[in-house]
C-alpha cells in the first residue's frame, strides 16, 4: 500500500498557518453551548481555531459554529462526513455557506471527490480535511474492523487519495506526519490530533505526541482539547502550548 513520493516543487497550501498561534486548534469538547462560549471567552486571542465536534453539534453546536464564525473566529466543523455522493456534496455546499474554515470528511475517495465538488459549487474559503485513521485506533483496532494492513500503510494510502481528490489537507496522528510530506507535498496541510503536553494523560488517544515533537515532525496544525479545556487556567494552558510550538519552529 506504500505510495510513490510526489513532487514537492509546487506552491504551498493557501491554508498554511501564518504564526505559532494559528497552529493551535482547541476542541470545544463540552456538553453545552454555554460551556463552549465560556472557553472561547477565556481563550480568545490565544487560540488559532476552535473545533466543534459531534458532542457539541447535538447540543446547539452547529448554530454556535455559525455564530462564532460571524464574529470572526476561525471554526473547524468536525463532522467526519461519509455518505452517498450527493449527500456529502450537498452537505459541504451548506457548510461552506456557514463560513467554516475547516471541515472533515472520512478519507474514502468517492466521499472526498463529492466534497470537493460540493465546495466548487458553493465557493468559499474552506479547507476540506480527509480523516485518515482515527488517533484512538491502533493496529489491533484496524484488524478488528477488517483491515489486514498496518496503520501507517493505511494512512499513507488515504493521504495519497486525498491529494488525488484535491482536498485541502489531511488529519493524521503526529506519529505518521513525517512520512506523509513526500506523499501529500506542500499543497495539503497536516492536522494532528493526539497532542498531549508532557505530563498530560493520554485518555482514549493511542497515537500521541507532545506539541514540540509534533511540530518538529512537520505537523502544520495541532488539535488539543482536554489539556486546555480542563485546565484551571485555560488561557494560560493555551498560551503555554503556543509558546512550545513557537520554540519548536
Amino acid at each position: 500500500m506504500q505510495s510513490a513520493a510526489l513532487p514537492l516543487d509546487e506552491d504551498p497550501s493557501p491554508f498554511a498557518p501564518a504564526s505559532a498561534r494559528d497552529r493551535l486548534i482547541v476542541g470545544l469538547d463540552v456538553p453545552t453551548v454555554e460551556e463552549a462560549r465560556a472557553i472561547v471567552r477565556e481563550t480568545a486571542g490565544a487560540v488559532g481555531t476552535y473545533k466543534i465536534g459531534m458532542q457539541l453539534q447535538f447540543a446547539g453546536g452547529l448554530e454556535l459554529a455559525a455564530e462564532l464564525a460571524s464574529e470572526g473566529h476561525s471554526i473547524f466543523l468536525d463532522v467526519k462526513l461519509l455518505d452517498i455522493d450527493n449527500t456529502v456534496m450537498k452537505a459541504v455546499e451548506n457548510i461552506a455557506r456557514m463560513g467554516m474554515r475547516f471541515v472533515t470528511i472520512h478519507a474514502y475517495p468517492k466521499a472526498m471527490r463529492a466534497a470537493v465538488a460540493g465546495l466548487a459549487a458553493a465557493g468559499g474559503d474552506v479547507c476540506l480535511l480527509g480523516v485518515t485513521v482515527l488517533t484512538s485506533m491502533d493496529e489491533d483496532d484496524l484488524h478488528d474492523a477488517g483491515y489486514a494492513g498496518g496503520v501507517e500503510d493505511l494512512v499513507i494510502a488515504r493521504a495519497a487519495d486525498a491529494r488525488a481528490a484535491n482536498m485541502g489537507g489531511i488529519v493524521c496522528s503526529p506519529l505518521e506526519v513525517a512520512s506523509l510530506r513526500p506523499v501529500v507535498g506542500p499543497r495539503l496541510v497536516t492536522v494532528t490530533p493526539g497532542i498531549r503536553p508532557a505530563g498530560s494523560e493520554a485518555g482514549d488517544q493511542k497515537r500521541i505526541m507532545t506539541p514540540a515533537d509534533a511540530i518538529s515532525a512537520g505537523a502544520d496544525y495541532l488539535v488539543v482539547a482536554r489539556p486546555v479545556i480542563m485546565a484551571a487556567n485555560r488561557r494560560a494552558a493555551a498560551e503555554a502550548i503556543v509558546e512550545e510550538i513557537d520554540r519548536a519552529l
